[in-house]
């Protein structure tokens, strides 16, 4: 390690790259984000996503240049979520002509998540990124199945949903790493993050051209609230999902009294669900890894 960073900087060293991260994101949230390279192909498939002219053709020559996505969307058209019985898909085309756009929009974000999780200027908070991308893939199961039983949402907007609402976390992890300060001390930058995720989140997921519903979805996630006995928006499925993905646990417990904390324990009919989202959960690691 570098010897400057032996000593014990909690003060004004420390604090100074604190408040230049927040400060370098919210210009980026003004302007243009900087994601590493693989996140462009996503950022310029969204744009053609939300053309109403564009083809299945178009759409698939521009995924095709990107392999591993190519390759999980036939993973995700293959799979026991989607193929229902039909012949395998064997081409991207036919991939998404099985899935539709809202599917690719959420497995393309789904790709791009995890290589973000996965950059290796990311080493250094190698556990707390796995664990996020874990819980992402967990809390779009559980809205997914969620939306399944509760026929008022669509399950590909919920599961996108669920998959996205830590994209805050995602990224400032990603950009706490280039920090050196950050770096050397994790626990800092977790916390920081755990402050800030929801705000930026939710600014990034608009920025990102996200549905609003999706982005104000994950406004306020991690903050223990009474559980709807049934969900009536898309940021009450969200809110679950998180819960039954293990959310309240995620960062911080600290910050939460007991009581709220136990406002936010699930109960029927949502225990009744674990196995099918247990289920949906396996499916989808095996389509992302």
């Amino acid at each position: 390690m570098n010897a400057a960073l032996t000593d014990d900087k909690t003060g004004q060293a420390l604090n100074s790259q604190r408040f230049q991260m927040l400060e370098d994101i919210a210009k980026e949230l003004s302007g243009d984000l900087i994601f590493p390279t693989h996140f462009d192909i996503t950022l310029r498939l969204r744009d053609l996503l939300r053309d109403s002219d564009a083809s299945v053709q178009q759409i698939s020559a521009a995924v095709s240049v990107e392999p591993l996505i190519s390759s999980k969307l036939i993973s995700v058209a293959n799979s026991a979520l989607y193929d229902r019985g039909a012949p395998p898909v064997r081409d991207v085309k036919g991939a998404i002509q099985r899935l539709g756009m809202k599917v690719v929009r959420s497995t393309a974000f789904g790709v791009a998540m995890k290589q973000l999780l996965l950059a290796k200027d990311v080493a250094d908070f190698g556990d707390l990124s796995q664990r996020l991308w874990q819980h992402s893939i967990s809390s779009a199961a559980a809205c997914a199945v969620i939306a399944r039983h509760f026929k008022r949402f669509k399950e590909d907007e919920a599961m996108l949903a669920g998959l996205v609402h830590d994209l805050g976390a995602s990224y400032m992890l990603y950009r706490a790493s280039q920090y050196e300060e950050l770096r050397a001390r994790p626990e800092t930058a977790r916390y920081l993050i755990w402050k800030w995720h929801e705000s930026i989140g939710e600014s990034l997921l608009h920025a990102l051209g996200l549905p609003d519903e999706i982005a104000a979805a994950s406004r306020d996630h991690d903050h223990p609230r009474p559980i709807p006995e049934a969900p009536r928006t898309l940021a009450d499925v969200v809110f679950v999902g998180n819960l039954m993905a293990g959310g309240h646990f995620e960062w911080f417990n600290k910050d939460f009294d007991a009581t709220d904390v136990k406002k936010a324990e699930l109960g029927e009919p949502y225990v009744s669900m674990q196995d099918e989202v247990t289920a949906c959960t396996k499916e989808l690691q095996a389509v992302f890894g």
